[in-house]
């Protein structure tokens, strides 16, 4: 009886090769795609809402002291 592999198994390295195959072709991208959102400029709506989020934080924190 001879011995049949399977169509779902990896087929080995060979020397010189990426050892992580596709998912290095995966992590090259996603690290792209975070470096290119991280370039981008926050909208002046987005930081404006933060700046409110902030102070009213801020507020309520003062708040909560004196009582």
């Amino acid at each position: 009886m001879t011995e049949q592999k399977s169509a779902t198994a990896a087929p080995k390295p060979r020397r010189g090769d990426d050892p992580l195959g596709t998912n290095s072709e995966i992590g090259r991208k996603l690290r792209e795609y975070y470096q290119d959102l991280m370039s981008d400029d926050v909208p002046d709506r987005f930081t404006d809402l933060l700046s409110k989020l902030e102070h009213a934080e801020a507020s309520k924190d003062k708040d909560g002291d004196a009582q």
